[in-house]
């Protein structure tokens, strides 16, 4: 007898429809599974036959064969346990005849007792699993609000039985689906973290900075001598940001649910947006994906998020030119031998970055010791072209001990609640002023769009016409400044942007300038 089940299978977020048909005939006992199955999938038939006899079930030593169809495409994964299970159920008569479920999906991996246990990709199977038409979901109990948030009927299941008995019964005596529970988002100030911004002493042009980053996600680079809380800073980000919107979350957990590495919640959705924070001896592979599967990386991990890159300079040159397609387009592309899978990675890049190969150079009271050449090397190492995608460069310097003691006056640090309130006020602003188009801040407004969005008055075009000359600013580093003195002026609360607007940007946008050789340190 024949009998057939549906279950899903992944390429990437895309999934597509698995039918699973079970053919239980005379003859030598065998078991084979067939379809392009993975190593997982074809040792379930240990696990299944365990699970079926502990569950008070049997499975009678005939020729045995479970196919999973299309058969071209691979199949991966512990998760088809269930539907199999159901299908030699069916297959044997011990599910009653003319009950078809072919509406439901059946999602889960079985223990050798019987119990259906905890999945990975829950999520992204949930949601592709709606988009193709299922009318409902059968997964375990312990995933059920993670699924339940793609919008379909999910029906827990705990064990193999209860299982059995979902898709013998009529419609009148089902369970009642799983009700996944409300309040999504969160709008404290300061989500995201304790780390406050006004733990950080001094550095307050580095702040203010940040809170210009922040509030027109702008990418951003930090370069100081060590010990000058280039980290510390970096950290503080996702406490200025905005909280998630739904589908936002949605989104996160799906790509975490993928990757295997730092998934999501052992429930329900990711809350928080991602920091990510790869060491510098991270390949290019691990930044922005691969492997035999085509696995996300951690610029699809960051997306919604921040990338935050420590110590940019000492990262392979590979690496960091990995990383230009994705900050321009929002998304990457993993190529590989048996198949091409895109990623969104829309995220905020924070980079940190010692100014010299000893760390010390324009340090006003301790030597540099790196020669021309090592400066020369150390300058390579970060092309033209991704510097050119980053908005803002912040120097931060070493800290005087009566600021670091507290003895030194110094203007009441904002904290990050404070931050966060005005960096919402600006982003509401380009909400607004953005509605029907295909981006929705400040640092994505395409070149086109500049002249409408980033108008200059007499005085502002006169400042930005006197910085090109002087230092001969490239065009792609005048559109960048525009774009930041816009995030300016939002934070202002202005509709206009002015003169101080524009020298504040100009301030910020100095990566021509990066490697200029320093004025000479003070004499101690």
């Amino acid at each position: 007898m024949i009998a057939r089940t549906h279950s899903l299978a992944l390429r990437g977020l895309e999934g597509y429809c698995v039918a699973v048909e079970a053919d239980v005939a005379n003859g030598l006992p065998a078991y084979a599974v067939v379809g392009l199955p993975d190593a997982a999938v074809r040792e379930s038939k240990e696990r299944l036959t365990g699970a079926l006899r502990n569950s008070g079930f049997f499975l009678a030593p005939k020729r045995i064969t479970v196919n999973l169809s299309p058969a071209r495409a691979r199949k991966e994964g512990s998760h088809f346990d269930l539907a199999i299970a159901v299908a030699l159920l069916k297959a044997t008569g011990q599910i009653p005849k003319g009950i078809s479920g072919a509406r439901l999906c059946l999602l889960g991996e079985l223990a050798l007792d019987g119990t259906v246990v905890r999945i990975e990709s829950t999520l992204p199977l949930a949601l592709e699993a709606k988009r193709l038409g299922f009318a409902a979901l059968a997964v375990p109990a312990a995933n059920a609000e993670e699924a339940a948030a793609a919008g379909l009927p999910v029906y827990p299941v705990n064990s193999l039985r209860e299982a059995a008995g979902l898709l013998g019964a009529s419609d009148d005596e089902k369970p009642r689906p799983y009700a996944a529970a409300g309040g999504a988002t969160s709008d404290e100030p300061g989500a995201g973290g304790s780390e406050d911004l006004s733990d950080i002493k001094g550095q307050a042009f580095a702040k203010r900075a940040m809170i210009v980053a922040a509030a027109g996600a702008h990418n951003i680079l930090l370069i100081g001598p060590p010990g000058t809380g280039k980290s510390l800073l970096a950290r503080r980000l996702p406490g200025l940001l905005p909280p998630l919107g739904t589908q936002e979350m949605i989104e996160i957990t799906r790509i975490h649910a993928l990757s295997g590495r730092g998934g999501p919640a052992r429930s329900g959705l990711i809350r928080e947006r991602p920091f990510r924070a790869p060491h510098h001896s991270a390949s290019a592979v691990a930044l922005v994906g691969g492997g035999p599967w085509a696995k996300p990386g951690e610029v699809a991990l960051a997306h919604h998020g921040v990338l935050f890159l420590d110590e940019l300079a000492e990262f392979s040159r590979q690496a960091l030119e990995a990383l230009r397609e994705p900050i321009e387009e929002g998304r990457i592309t993993v190529a590989r031998a048996r198949e091409s899978v895109e990623y969104p990675a829309r995220f905020m890049l924070v980079a940190a970055t010692n100014p010299c190969p000893c760390g010390f150079r324009g340090h006003p009271r301790r030597e540099c010791l790196c020669t021309p050449l090592m400066l020369g090397r150390y300058a390579q190492r970060l092309s033209g072209p991704l510097l050119d995608r980053i908005d803002i460069l912040a120097e931060m310097n070493p800290l005087a001990f009566d600021e670091w003691s507290g003895e030194a006056r110094e203007t009441a640090a904002p904290s990050s609640a404070t931050a966060r309130q005005a960096v919402l006020g600006a982003r509401k602003s380009q909400e607004d002023r953005f509605q029907g188009m295909d981006f929705a801040v400040n640092a994505r407004i395409p070149p086109r769009e500049l002249p409408r969005f980033c108008r200059l008055d007499g005085d502002g075009l006169k400042l930005l016409e006197a910085a090109s000359r002087r230092w001969s600013v490239s065009a792609r580093s005048l559109d960048r400044t525009l774009r930041l003195a816009r995030t300016i002026a939002d934070l202002g609360d202005s509709s206009d942007i002015r003169r101080e607007h524009v020298a504040e940007a100009l301030d910020f946008n100095r990566l021509e300038r990066l490697w200029a050789e320093p004025a000479a340190p003070a004499a101690p």
